[in-house]
């Protein structure tokens, strides 16, 4: 029996040719690292440009579902993977993946949440602690998607994370050990509440802090 096109689905590793600016940019050593990537305003579009520059990256999958759609030939499904990356030191990213296979569906969950990959503002906010220290977060912010809202709080040291199980998943994930929070809205919906958090995070990177 043939076993040709088997492994058609299988990322190519070992051989990358870039197809975009920033692709080549990194790939020519002209960008070394994932902040210039950032603040070069190309679009991030190859993953493999996230393997180039932050090889240490964990990932983890956070919710399989069974996804079902009707068309005129019958009833389709599909398992949909939420994912998340991060290398716990300030790097945070969450994507969503589609697949007859459960296993392609965690490829390609994987790959969107490198392509959404972004850096977070850590700090100590806390009037409580005030070490000066990145183990919680700068200031309160407030992220959403769908349903889900939520709110986080800078912590003081030793705290942990007073969070749901999902929340606190992206939080160590993003290397967050510190920090309070509430949610509002429907959570059991678990790419939401995951997303909400990621958005939440995000934002803390749209403000700059001045040292004292």
């Amino acid at each position: 029996m043939s076993t040709r096109g088997q492994y058609a689905e299988e990322p190519r590793h070992d051989i990358w040719e870039p197809k975009t600016r920033l692709g080549r940019l990194v790939q020519t050593g002209e960008i070394k690292t994932f902040d210039e990537a950032l603040k070069s305003n190309f679009p991030l579009k190859e993953y493999q440009i996230v393997d180039a520059l932050l090889p240490e990256l964990s990932e983890e999958v956070l919710d399989i579902n069974l996804v079902q759609r009707m068309t005129d030939s019958g009833r389709r499904v599909k398992f949909r993977v939420c994912a998340i990356v991060g290398n716990k030191n300030g790097y945070i990213g969450i994507g969503l993946g589609k697949d007859k296979l459960v296993r392609n569906g965690i490829v390609k969950a994987v790959m969107d949440a490198k392509l959404h990959l972004t850096c977070i503002q850590r700090g100590c906010g806390s009037w409580e602690c005030d070490c000066g220290e990145q183990h919680s977060i700068p200031y309160k912010v407030t992220g959403k998607s769908g349903s889900v809202e939520i709110t986080l709080k800078p912590a003081p040291k030793g705290i942990g994370l007073a969070a749901g199980d999902v929340p606190k998943r992206v939080l160590e994930f993003a290397g967050v050990n510190d920090v309070w929070a509430k949610t509002q809205g429907k959570s059991r919906t678990t790419f939401n509440f995951a997303f909400a958090t990621y958005d939440a995070l995000r934002r803390t990177a749209l403000m700059k802090t001045v040292e004292s």
